[in-house]
């Protein structure tokens, strides 16, 4: 396992800068807003827009293709701040980020990146992936999405569920992970492919009913004979499952980060209550049980932030970083879970109610050990590592 030396996790004059810049427009334009679209199920497109215009939707992306190349340090800033208000504006944020741009930036043609990721990358559209299915979630290696070429194009067919940002008013569509046969050992083949919204056969589903993230776009996704051209192929024929595993490494850091953001908004809001709030004659915060409950969600929140930090920092410097991101994302999803039911219950009978934004955060908290890898997954890539 690689221990790093020299690691400064001090952020930089522009990581303040991004950080003010966030924290800022998540107090003006999503705080005001973000239970009222929670209760309504809403898809903020405004929001994202204006995330664009501040240049908030290409961190990750060289200039040359229209994102500003900021680094995963900065996505990790950005990610805190705005995901301390709002959970499901985050989450759609992340997505785009990382699996839903990065398949393009590492596997795509010059044609591809101009084509596909210059618009993502400006925030003109919205980026997704198509993995889960219903017999492949965590045993991804199982899709039945099948492709197979037919002169100059791929015929695609089979099912897609829980797939977030490609049915918005600003998806372009996905980018579909498919079989397509096996090879001559007898291994199977997987592709990726990219699906534009409107093409014949392509249906978007209904969004889901969640317990959780009412922001966020999930919907399935239905591929009936669909026809794209052989172009449309990312990366090699062949090679889709890497191309999935590869962008999934730096999307565990940024789920990581929306634990540790949800965590840290609960150790907030649940402090500032904690203050105001007097029981027995004063205050909530003056009795030990809350103030070890404060203690022990501050800790667990700095030890979530120093190991996203850590994978963040490792892969800005081109090093090995795939199982501190899994470790972040096992640790922070876990810490984000205890966090909320902490909140909840320091703000007592208040926390049960959608009058505090505290319950919006304990029914965001339970699918971040679920998403982007299980918290089982997290622990088998970790004990893989671990040589067993």
């Amino acid at each position: 396992m690689l221990y790093a030396i020299g690691m400064n996790f001090e952020l930089t004059p522009e990581h303040l800068m991004l950080k003010d810049l966030c924290r800022d427009f998540a107090r003006k334009e999503i705080a005001p807003y973000a239970d009222e679209w929670f209760d309504a199920e809403h898809f903020p497109v405004e929001v994202y827009r204006k995330m664009a215009d501040l240049n908030l939707m290409g961190l990750l992306i060289p200039e040359e293709y229209g994102g500003t190349n900021a680094g995963t340090m900065a996505m990790v800033v950005a990610l805190e701040e705005i995901g301390k208000v709002d959970q499901s504006i985050a989450t759609t944020l992340q997505a785009h980020l990382t699996i839903g741009s990065l398949p393009f930036l590492h596997f795509g043609t010059e044609a591809q990146k101009k084509q596909w990721l210059a618009p993502l990358a400006r925030g003109e559209r919205l980026g997704a992936f198509g993995l889960t299915e219903a017999e492949a979630g965590s045993d991804a290696a199982n899709i039945q999405t099948t492709a197979h070429r037919d002169g100059d194009s791929w015929v695609v067919n089979g099912t897609k569920c829980f797939i977030s940002n490609a049915g918005t008013p600003i998806s372009y569509g996905l980018v579909a992970l498919t079989t397509n046969g096996k090879d001559e050992s007898g291994k199977r083949r997987y592709c990726a492919l990219i699906i534009p919204k409107g093409t014949p056969g392509y249906t978007i589903g209904r969004r889901y009913k969640k317990i959780g993230w009412h922001g966020v776009d999930t919907r399935e996704q239905i591929f009936e004979n669909v026809r794209v051209p052989r172009e449309n192929l990312l990366g090699e024929e062949g090679s889709g499952f890497r191309a999935f595993l590869k962008t999934l490494e730096c999307g565990r850091i940024s789920v990581a980060t929306l634990g540790l953001s949800l965590a840290q908004g609960c150790l907030e809001m649940s402090t500032k209550y904690a203050l105001e709030r007097k029981t027995f004659g004063k205050p909530l915060a003056s009795h030990q049980a809350i103030q070890f409950k404060l203690a022990d969600m501050a800790t667990q929140v700095e030890m979530a932030r120093l190991m996203i930090y850590r994978a963040a920092w490792l892969r800005d410097q081109g090093q090995p970083f795939a199982t501190q991101a899994a470790m972040a994302k096992l640790a922070s999803s876990e810490i984000a879970v205890r966090a909320a039911e902490e909140a909840v219950q320091i703000h007592g009978g208040y926390g049960y109610t959608r009058e505090f934004p505290v319950s919006r955060f304990y029914l965001d908290s339970k699918i971040l050990t679920i998403g982007e890898g299980t918290s089982e997954v997290q622990r088998m890539v970790i004990a893989r590592q671990l040589g067993c």
